[in-house]
């Protein structure tokens, strides 16, 4: 599936820079939601990053790509505050946001609640594991067993979670429907790692049938 260009004719002028001549960014992860960082740019960092497209920060006073060459953050989306004082960008990231800790995300140490991750976050993280195990196989993972079946027993297990989901959800018992739900997500997940579908790709054919 050719992957759609997004028009990136930003007006920089409309930003509120400090008094340092700098605006603070707020770089979020496109398909999970997670915040991957908060860093800054000034009116140089934010042209080139509508320009190439790519996230361009000041770091130590110097206007540097995210990342250089290994790690990136291509921009999908750009939203502006009312008073164009922030900025939030939603990005497809290659790589580390904090290399140092090996951390996707800066925001790695969780301080407060019993979840590492809930809705949109939860789905994005499963799919990068996923994604991982059909790059690098680790032995004895269910999930390569199930890759490694193929779309025919992949799809099988799909439809058996899916009729235990419904008749789950006929009985009195909430837990039984979470567990099952759960089973159902992960199978469904799989399915669509191995066609090559990004949840990106099932978000916007639902943006168009609510339209």
């Amino acid at each position: 599936m050719a992957e759609k260009k997004v028009e990136m004719n930003v007006n920089v002028n409309e930003f509120v820079f400090d008094k340092n001549g700098l605006i603070p960014v707020i770089a979020q992860d496109y398909e999970s939601g997670e915040v991957l960082l908060l860093g800054s740019m000034n009116q140089e960092a934010a042209e080139k990053t509508f320009e190439t497209g790519f996230a361009h920060y000041v770091k130590d006073g110097k206007v540097a790509k995210f990342g250089g060459s290994m790690n990136t953050q291509k921009v999908k989306a750009a939203f502006l505050t009312a008073n164009g004082t922030s900025l939030l960008i939603k990005v497809a990231q290659k790589g580390m946001a904090c290399p140092e800790n090996k951390t996707y995300s800066t925001y790695a140490k969780q301080i407060v609640g019993s979840y590492n991750s809930i809705g949109g976050e939860m789905l994005g993280r499963l799919q990068r594991m996923i994604e991982s195990c059909i790059k690098d196989p680790e032995e004895g993972s269910y999930t390569n067993y199930l890759l490694i079946r193929g779309i025919d027993k992949i799809a099988k297990k799909v439809g058996e979670e899916a009729v235990e989901l419904a008749i789950a959800s006929k009985n009195a018992d909430k837990q039984e429907t979470v567990d099952e739900a759960g089973d159902f997500l992960y199978h469904m997940m799989v399915l669509l790692a191995a066609k090559g579908v990004k949840l990106s790709d099932v978000g916007a054919e639902l943006c168009k049938r609510n339209r």
